[in-house]
């Protein structure tokens, strides 16, 4: 059974106000990310982008939009329920295509089809669900399936190495979410919540059984801890694009 489409765009528009709540200029993250992937596949021939923890694909979809009509971009989540509300809602997009795996598991990108080297992979609040070592393993099979010149492209609250700094940063986030009202929107416990108690989400969530969302073992580095790890990986230059507060765009170009 799948869902219908009224019922993916009612929980991705809830999904979408609610991640207001915690990224920092979220859309104005995301025109960076898509900007940083537009220049770095400029004239590849049908360019392959990876958007890893997509959730229901806002970044996937919005990537889709900015891209050539020959570009593929593969949204990646372990959560079932949000790749089918993705699928569900953007389905009609053919150039964008959703696939299960547990980022940085053994083998998580074999079973993803891909039929030629990346060109970039991208993520965007997701990737501090990872621990230091599943992290590790991340970056390091992302260099490889990474053609030279291709980016990893992370946009996350990432801590910064000063202490002084960092309680500045945090400062910084608390005023711009007071200012915009993030605090209005439902929170991340509330939407799940919510999904577990309608009745046309049963049989998705039946399919998703006990394992529930991966989680989240925190690696909690800094700019500095996740630089070490990309550079031991195999990616030559690493650096920060864009920051507010801890929100960072951090790009590795392998």
């Amino acid at each position: 059974m799948h869902l219908n489409t009224v019922t993916a765009a009612r929980w991705v528009e809830r999904w979408e106000c609610q991640q207001q709540r915690y990224a920092v200029d979220r859309e104005e993250r995301f025109t960076v990310i898509a900007d940083v992937v537009e220049h770095i596949t400029l004239g590849t021939p049908a360019p392959l982008v990876l958007d890893l923890g997509s959730g229901p694909g806002s970044l996937a979809a919005r990537l889709t939009a900015r891209l050539p009509d020959d570009a593929e971009v593969l949204a990646v989540d372990a959560d079932p329920l949000l790749l089918e509300l993705g699928r569900a809602h953007y389905g009609g997009k053919s150039r964008l295509r959703f696939a299960e795996a547990l980022i940085g598991a053994p083998g998580w990108l074999d079973g993803l089809g891909l039929d030629r080297p990346v060109d970039a992979a991208v993520s965007t609040t997701a990737l501090h669900y990872l621990g230091a070592e599943a992290l590790r393993a991340a970056y390091r099979d992302l260099a490889e399936r990474l053609r030279p010149g291709g980016v990893l492209v992370n946009g996350d609250h990432i801590g910064l190495t000063s202490p002084r700094i960092q309680s500045l940063a945090l400062e910084l986030d608390a005023r711009h979410a007071e200012r915009h009202l993030a605090a209005a929107h439902e929170d991340w416990q509330s939407w799940w919540s919510g999904a577990a108690a309608d009745p046309d989400l049963a049989a998705v969530l039946a399919r998703r059984g006990e394992r529930g969302h991966p989680p989240c073992e925190t690696a909690d580095l800094c700019v500095r801890g996740h630089v070490r790890l990309l550079r031991e990986a195999g990616f030559a230059d690493v650096g920060v694009v864009w920051q507010f507060g801890t929100s960072q765009v951090l790009v590795a170009v392998r």
